[in-house]
């Protein structure tokens, strides 16, 4: 199964879900999109959400919304920043893909593609 955490409203998020619907046709795979400010991340998701990515809280956060400002997150640490994404979904960065065990932030979309072909 593929999961993209998608934003509608972004024209990264539009193309990687176009990927990925062109990628779940081919393969018959079964694809399920999140919009993610509807259906917010729980903590122990967005802690999953981390371990698939393999990286830094800092780096699943958008630091240039107004609430990254506002909530002083410029030097949180992981448990805070994921705790604020949970509270303000705005806050992800997007959109994200997951396939299998593992995780990318699908901006690009050669990004996209090495996640695939794993």
């Amino acid at each position: 199964m593929i999961t993209i955490y998608h934003n509608p409203r972004c024209s990264k998020s539009r193309e990687a879900l176009a990927l990925a619907e062109q990628f779940s046709s081919e393969k018959k795979i079964k694809l399920e999109v999140v919009d993610y400010q509807k259906t917010p991340l729980t903590l122990a998701q967005l802690q999953t959400l981390q371990r698939q990515l393999g990286c830094p809280a800092s780096a699943m956060v958008r630091d240039n919304e107004a609430e990254y400002a506002e909530l002083n997150l410029a030097q949180a640490d992981d448990a805070t920043l994921l705790q604020a994404v949970a509270a303000h979904p705005k806050l992800l960065q997007r959109p994200v893909v997951v396939y299998g065990n593992r995780a990318v932030i699908a901006r690009a979309p050669g990004v996209f593609n090495e996640l695939l072909d794993t």
